[in-house]
C-alpha cells in the first residue's frame, strides 16, 4: 500500500551566519523559497479518460502512469483484498500481450514497472527510455480494454498474494499496521478492511469475480493517464488517440462508496498479545478529515512538529530524554474520505506500554493545551517545503504528485494549494485543529504486547457495522481470450534512442589530502553534501563488533561545542536532517540543502565530522537503542537469516560480524573503543567531500577549504585489506523459530572484491540470476510456482571479497523446495552460456538502474561516495554503461561457474523447523539445527 512519506531533508530558505556557536540559537527563518509549479496539459477523451502530460526534456526517460479510481474501499463483501489481488492479475495476459510481457517492455529495455493498491486507488506505473513510450501506451491501453483472466494465472497470483500477506505478518509488528490499525480506526467505512485482505477472503474469490471487477471498475471514465518526461506533445496526443480513444465507455454507472465514517465520540481501547513481539508497542489513532479539507495544512504542520527528525517532540521526549521508546513515530494518512492519524511507540527494553501510552497522550495534549513556538512553526514549514522540492526532482515524482492530486482531490494542483496554505498556518491554527480532532475521547488505543501464557487479550476484527456491498456483475461481460498468434497485434517498434547526458565529475585535493569532488546540476536549487571516509566496520577489532557503526551514529549526537539537541535544532530549523553512518568499508555524513544555504550547513557538517564528543551519556543512550533494535531484527526471519548467512560464510573474518554489533559486543564497547573507531576512519587523507547539485567546482573548493581545510587526523589510517584468509567450509544451518509466519531462506557464498577483474561479468551474472522481476529466480519461485512474493540475489563486492547471496521468504512447508530451486538456478548459470537475448535484457536492467540513480543529487552523491570507499576511479561514472554492455555470454558463464557454484555455498533457513526440516534433511543430512534463542552471532560457529 502506498503512503505519502514526508522526508526530512536539509533545506534553508534564508541566510544564516557562516558560523554558529553552541550558545547561539538562531530564530528559524520563515519559508520563502518558491517551488516552481508543475507545468502540465490536460484533456479528456470522449470515452471519459483524463490525460495529463508533463514535458521534461532534461531526462532521457519517460514515466507512464495509469491510476484507477478503485481501491481497498471498493472490495466486495466477503472479498477483502480483492482490489489488491486484481492489481497482480493486471500483469498477466491480454488479448495481445502474453503473461509478463509488461516486464519485457519495461525492465528488459532498462526501465521498470510496478503497481500499488491504496484504499482509494490502484496505480500502475512505469519508467522507460523515452523511445519506448509508444510501446507502453499500446500495452496500457490493451490491458485496460482486454485483460485475459484464466485459471492458471489466477491461482498462481493468488498464491503470491498469500505469501505477501504472510510476509507482512512474519515481521515483528506486522499485524499492528497491516490489520489492527484500520480495524480499530473505522466502525462504518470499508477503510476498516486492510488492503491486503486475508487468506480466507482470497480463497473465496472466483474467476467470475475477477471478470466482473474488471468490467465494473477498469474502464476509461474511471481512470487517468499521466505521461511525464521527454516526449513530443503532438506525437503523444496522436498515440493516445490511437490506442486509448477507441476503448468503449460502458453504459452502466460506476458503484461508489458513499458511506461516511461518523465522528468518534467515545474512546476505543484494545489490548492484544502477539507472538514474535520482542518489545511492547502502543498506538493511538485519531480521525483526520479528507485530504481536501481546509484543516489539513495545519494538521500537516502539527505532524511535522510532532515527528519529523530528531528535534521533533516525539523523539526528544520519548526516545532521547526519557528513553522510554526504541522508536516513536506517526502515520499521517489523509484520504478521499476520513483518514487516520496514528501516533505510536515501540518501547525500549524494560519499559511498559502504559508508560508509552501516557507519554504519547501527554505529547498530543501539549498541542491542545499550549501554542507551538515560533521556532517549531518555522522549522515544520521548512521541512514540508523541502520534502515538496525533493518530490519534484524526477519526472516520475512529478507524475505521482499530480496523479495523487487528481484521484484524491479531483484537482491536479491540490498539492500546490496545500503548500501555499501551509505557509499561512499559525500557532493558533495548530492549537485549534488539535482541539478539534485530537481529543482523548476521540482516540483509539491499541496495546500490542508480547505473547504471555494465559493472556488472551481482546479480539480485534472488522466491526460488523462496517458497510460493504456485494459485487454485482455488469450484464454481458465479454470473456477475453488471447488472440491467435497470427492475429495478435504486436507492440510497435521503439523509436530512435534519446542519448543520456551523464554527470561530469570535477575533482581537486586540499593540502591536508581531502579530495573535493563536484558534479554540477543547476535544474533545481539543491545541493547534496556527502563527506565519506575509508575504514568502517571491517576495521573493528575482534570482539568489538558494532564499534564503527555505533561510533558513526554518535557523530551527530554531540560535538565539543554542540549538544545532540543543538545539532538537531540547528539543522532541522533549516528544514531538514543530517545523518551519519558506517558501512563495511567506510562511513559518511550526509545532508541536502538549498544551494544558497550550503555555507551555514557546512558549518554543522564540518563540526560533526571533525569534533565528535562521544559523551558518556550519549554512548549509553545509543547503546541501549541499538541493542533494542538488534532484538527486533532477531525476531524477523528475513533479517536473521541474512545475519546468520554472513556469519556462516565468513566465519570470524571482518565481513562476518554483524555491522551494528550484537547485544554482547555492544555491551563491551568503551568510549576509548568508539574514539579509536572514529580515528581509524576519519582522516582527511582517506576522505572525500562530494558536492552534487547547484554549485560550481570553484565554489566547492572554496567551501571545502574554508570549513575542512584545517582538519588534521589524529589517529592511524584504516588498514588496507591484507592477505585474504581461506573461507570456512560451507554449512547448512536451520534456525528454529517456532510459529514463525514464514521462513527466511538464504543461499550464500564468498564472492569477489570490487577491484577484481571479474566484477562486471559477475554483476551481470548476478542480475541474470536474481536481478529484477524477470530474473531466473523470480521466474521459478514466484511466477511459475507462486511460492514467494519475490526471490532475488545480490552481490556485495567490497574492499575485500564480499557476499553473493540468493534469498527469499516463503511459507514454511515450501522452504526446502525453494532451497532446491535456488541451488539449481545457481548451478545452471555455470553450465551453459546465457542466450544473447536474455543477456541483453539483464544488461539493460543494470544500465537502467544506473541511469535512474544519477537523476537525483543524492543518488549521484551516493554513487560517487561508494567509488571513493572502494577505490574506484571516478571516471567509472562515464564508463559504467560500456563496461556492462561489454560483458559477453562466455564471461558470464565463466564468472558463474567460478563464483555462483552452489557447492561452495552455505544454506540458511530461519523458520518453523518442524514444517520443513525433514524435507531439507533428506537432501542435506549434515544440516545443523540451532534454536533461535540460542543463536550466538558473536562467533562464527553460532554457538
Amino acid at each position: 500500500m502506498m503512503r505519502c512519506l514526508r522526508a526530512a531533508l536539509l533545506l534553508s530558505v534564508a541566510t544564516l551566519p557562516a558560523t554558529l556557536s553552541a550558545q547561539e540559537q538562531p530564530q528559524p527563518p520563515a519559508a520563502s523559497a518558491r517551488i516552481p509549479s508543475i507545468p502540465f496539459t490536460e484533456r479528456t477523451l470522449a470515452n471519459g479518460l483524463r490525460v495529463y502530460a508533463i514535458r521534461d526534456t532534461t531526462t532521457p526517460n519517460v514515466a507512464v502512469q495509469v491510476w484507477y479510481d478503485v481501491g481497498g474501499r471498493d472490495d466486495p463483501r466477503g472479498r477483502s483484498g480483492f482490489a489488491h489481488l486484481f492489481e497482480h492479475l493486471m500483469f498477466k495476459a491480454t488479448r495481445n500481450l502474453v503473461p509478463e510481457q509488461m516486464d519485457r517492455l519495461t525492465e528488459d529495455v532498462g526501465g521498470y514497472n510496478n503497481a500499488s493498491t491504496g484504499d482509494d486507488y490502484t496505480n500502475y506505473f512505469e519508467v522507460i527510455p523515452a523511445n519506448h513510450l509508444q510501446r507502453l501506451l499500446f500495452a496500457e491501453a490493451d490491458r485496460m480494454a482486454s485483460l485475459v483472466v484464466e485459471p492458471t494465472s489466477f491461482a498462481s497470483e493468488r498464491d503470491v498474494v498469500k505469501e505477501e500477506y504472510r510476509q507482512g505478518f512474519a515481521r515483528p509488528y506486522g499485524k499492528l499496521f497491516q490489520t489492527y490499525l484500520p480495524e480499530i480506526s473505522y466502525s462504518v467505512h470499508p477503510y476498516a478492511r486492510g488492503v491486503i485482505g486475508d487468506v480466507a477472503n482470497l480463497d473465496s474469490a472466483t474467476i467470475d469475480d475477477v471478470r466482473a471487477f474488471h468490467a465494473t471498475y477498469y474502464r476509461p471514465d474511471n481512470a487517468i493517464l499521466v505521461v511525464a518526461g521527454n516526449f513530443d506533445p503532438a506525437q503523444l496526443n496522436s498515440w493516445v488517440d490511437q490506442y486509448f480513444a477507441p476503448i468503449k465507455r460502458p453504459a452502466g454507472e460506476i458503484p461508489r462508496v458513499t458511506v461516511t465514517e461518523p465522528p468518534r465520540e467515545r474512546p476505543v481501547s484494545r489490548t492484544v498479545y502477539e507472538a514474535n513481539t520482542p518489545l511492547p508497542a502502543v498506538l493511538l489513532s485519531w480521525q483526520l478529515p479528507p485530504d481536501r479539507d481546509a484543516d489539513v495544512p495545519a494538521l500537516q504542520v502539527l505532524d511535522a512538529i510532532m515527528a519529523t527528525g530528531e528535534n521533533s517532540r516525539l523523539y526528544r521526549s520519548l526516545v532521547y530524554r526519557d528513553e522510554l521508546a526504541q522508536s516513536a513515530q506517526t502515520s499521517f494518512d489523509t484520504r478521499a474520505g476520513t483518514g487516520t492519524y496514528a501516533v505510536f511507540a515501540i518501547m525500549a527494553g524494560g519499559k511498559d506500554a502504559a508508560a508509552g501510552e501516557a507519554a504519547l497522550r501527554r505529547e498530543v495534549a501539549r498541542f491542545r493545551d499550549e501554542a507551538v513556538t515560533p521556532a517549531e512553526l518555522a522549522e515544520a514549514k521548512n521541512e514540508i517545503l523541502t520534502a515538496a522540492i525533493k518530490r519534484r526532482e524526477t519526472a516520475e515524482g512529478k507524475a505521482f504528485l499530480l496523479a495523487q492530486n487528481v484521484i484524491i482531490n479531483d484537482d491536479p494542483t491540490a498539492s500546490e494549494k496545500q503548500l501555499a496554505a501551509v505557509q499561512r498556518v499559525t500557532a493558533a491554527d495548530i492549537q485549534r485543529v488539535a482541539r478539534k480532532y485530537l481529543a482523548d475521547n476521540q482516540s483509539a488505543l491499541l496495546r500490542y504486547l508480547p505473547e504471555q501464557t494465559g493472556k488472551t487479550g481482546d479480539t480485534v476484527t472488522v466491526a460488523p457495522t462496517v458497510v460493504t456491498r456485494p459485487l454485482t456483475a455488469p450484464a454481458d461481460i465479454a470473456i477475453v481470450t488471447p488472440a491467435p498468434a497470427g492475429q495478435r497485434m504486436l507492440p510497435p517498434p521503439p523509436a530512435a534512442p534519446v542519448k543520456p547526458v551523464l554527470p561530469q565529475v570535477a575533482e581537486t585535493r586540499l593540502a591536508n589530502g581531502l579530495r573535493v569532488i563536484t558534479v554540477e546540476r543547476h535544474d533545481l536549487p539543491l545541493v547534496t553534501a556527502s563527506l565519506v571516509a575509508v575504514g568502517g566496520a571491517a576495521t573493528d577489532p575482534a570482539g568489538k563488533a558494532g564499534a564503527s557503526s555505533l561510533s558513526a551514529g554518535l557523530m551527530t549526537m554531540g560535538t565539543t561545542t554542540r549538544s545532540a539537541a543543538e545539532i538537531a535544532r540547528a539543522v532541522e530549523s533549516l528544514g531538514g536532517s543530517i545523518g551519519s553512518d558506517a558501512s563495511r568499508d567506510g562511513a559518511s555524513v550526509d545532508l541536502t540543502v538549498t544551494s544558497d544555504q550550503l555555507a551555514p550547513a557546512m558549518t554543522i557538517l564540518a563540526d560533526v565530522a571533525t569534533h565528535p564528543a562521544f559523551a558518556a551519556e550519549e554512548i549509553e543512550r545509543a547503546r541501549t537503542q541499538t541493542i533494542d533494535g538488534v532484538a527486533v531484527a532477531m525476531k524477523n526471519p528475513a533479517q536473521l537469516s541474512g545475519l546468520v548467512a554472513s556469519r556462516v560464510v565468513f566465519g570470524n573474518q571482518p565481513y562476518g560480524t554483524p555491522l551494528e554489533g550484537t547485544p554482547t559486543s555492544l555491551k563491551t564497547l568503551t568510549q576509548a573503543d568508539l574514539k579509536a573507531a572514529y580515528q581509524r576512519t576519519w582522516q582527511p587523507g582517506q576522505a572525500a567531500l562530494v558536492l552534487v547539485g547547484d554549485i560550481t567546482p570553484a565554489a566547492a573548493r572554496t567551501l571545502a577549504k574554508r570549513y575542512l581545510g584545517t582538519w588534521q587526523g589524529k589517529g592511524t589510517t584504516a588498514a588496507v585489506p591484507g592477505d585474504r584468509a581461506a573461507f570456512p567450509a560451507p554449512r547448512v544451518v536451520v534456525v528454529d523459530m517456532p510459529d514463525a509466519g514464514q521462513a527466511g531462506v538464504v543461499v550464500a557464498r564468498p564472492g569477489i572484491a570490487r577491484d577484481d577483474a571479474r566484477y562486471y561479468p559477475l554483476a551481470v551474472a548476478n542480475t541474470v540470476l536474481g536481478g529484477g522481476f524477470s530474473s531466473r529466480l523470480n521466474q521459478e519461485v514466484r511466477i511459475k510456482r507462486g511460492l514467494a512474493y519475490g526471490a532475488s540475489s545480490g552481490l556485495q563486492a567490497g574492499r575485500r571479497p564480499g557476499l553473493v547471496a540468493a534469498r527469499t521468504q516463503t511459507k514454511n512447508p515450501s522452504a526446502a523446495e525453494v532451497v532446491t530451486l535456488i541451488s539449481a538456478e545457481m548451478e545452471k548459470l555455470g553450465k551453459a552460456p546465457v542466450p544473447q537475448g536474455e543477456l541483453a535484457t539483464r544488461q539493460a536492467v543494470l544500465v537502467g538502474n544506473f541511469g535512474r540513480t544519477v537523476e537525483t543529487t543524492d543518488g549521484i552523491a551516493g554513487l560517487l561516495g561508494d567509488y571513493v570507499v572502494q577505490s574506484v576511479p571516478l571516471d567509472e561514472l562515464q564508463r559504467y554503461t560500456a563496461k556492462v554492455e561489454g560483458v559477453d555470454p562466455a564471461a558470464v558463464q565463466a564468472a558463474a561457474a567460478a563464483l555462483l557454484d552452489p557447492k561452495a555455498a552455505s544454506i540458511v533457513v530461519v523458520g518453523d523447523a518442524r514444517q520443513f526440516l525433514p524435507a531439507l534433511k533428506a537432501r542435506y543430512p549434515q544440516v545443523e539445527v540451532v534454536p533461535a534463542a540460542a543463536v550466538n552471532l558473536d562467533s562464527g560457529s553460532l554457538k
